[in-house]
């Protein structure tokens, strides 16, 4: 049996006493690529705060490695939702991607040759080595997120931990960057919040439904009950062009 590394318990989490999260509990294997999907202020974005302990829950429990999770940050990498960054200034990729080698007491000392091993590895392993030198405004969208991937795993992590990577990638670079994470997912276990329900045809291992409560599917094919339950549209999600192999209906057992 895979480790547990997420184990989540009875958690309730609230904003100015509105409930957004209720009696959620979920429990993620080593090794999982786990997408956390629903309707905008559903409780997404929270669930994963909570995960990384940038939250605190009103009842319940968060373990991530058996721990707290501000105890196992180093084991992390976390992407959010909103990259802030001055396309002007001139950085290059490869400078982006060694701040993340930064460590606590280190300050601002030269990066070293195991620094820059790493760095070309997690950009080889995005497939962006090729635009180490260029400028990130001279970047596209997709390329840009790669990059803060990149970052994020420069350091190591044995979890993954991405919010709406997807939003700012063109369609047509999708299929390449889900191939990636698929790639990834190999040694680096990766949760993922996303509007995207193509991501569930062939790339995912289980999803995490979330509006209030959590449902929680261990596999990458969702069912149309959990559709139902969380987003009261099915009709609607079909529509969008999400083949209906991923959304296949199943009988109420």
């Amino acid at each position: 049996m895979a480790e547990t590394i997420i184990e989540i318990q009875g958690v309730w989490f609230s904003f100015n006493d509105q409930p957004v999260l209720r009696k959620a509990s979920l429990t993620v294997p080593r090794g999982d690529f786990l997408v956390i999907i629903g309707p905008n202020g559903g409780g997404k974005t929270t669930l994963l705060k909570l995960i990384l302990g940038l939250l605190k829950p009103d009842r319940g429990t968060v373990r991530v490695f058996g721990q707290t999770p501000e105890r196992v940050a180093h084991r992390i990498g976390y992407v959010p939702q909103n990259v802030h960054v001055n396309k002007t200034f001139p950085v290059s990729v490869l400078d982006v991607v060694l701040m993340g080698r930064l460590r606590k007491g280190r300050g601002w000392s030269h990066d070293t040759r195991q620094d820059r091993i790493a760095a070309q590895t997690v950009l080889e392993q995005m497939r962006i080595w090729e635009h180490r030198g260029r400028r990130i405004g001279e970047l596209s969208g997709g390329e840009l997120q790669r990059v803060f991937i990149a970052r994020a795993l420069v350091s190591g992590p044995e979890a993954l931990f991405l919010d709406e990577a997807m939003a700012s990638i063109d369609t047509q670079s999708r299929g390449e960057f889900y191939d990636a994470l698929k790639e990834l997912n190999r040694t680096v276990t990766v949760v993922a919040v996303s509007h995207d329900l193509m991501i569930l045809s062939s790339h995912v291992k289980s999803v995490a439904c979330v509006n209030r409560e959590l449902y929680h599917h261990d596999s990458g094919e969702i069912t149309q009950k959990m559709i139902d339950q969380v987003y009261h549209c099915p009709v609607d999600l079909v529509a969008h062009g999400v083949p209906h192999r991923v959304l296949s209906r199943h009988g109420d057992q």
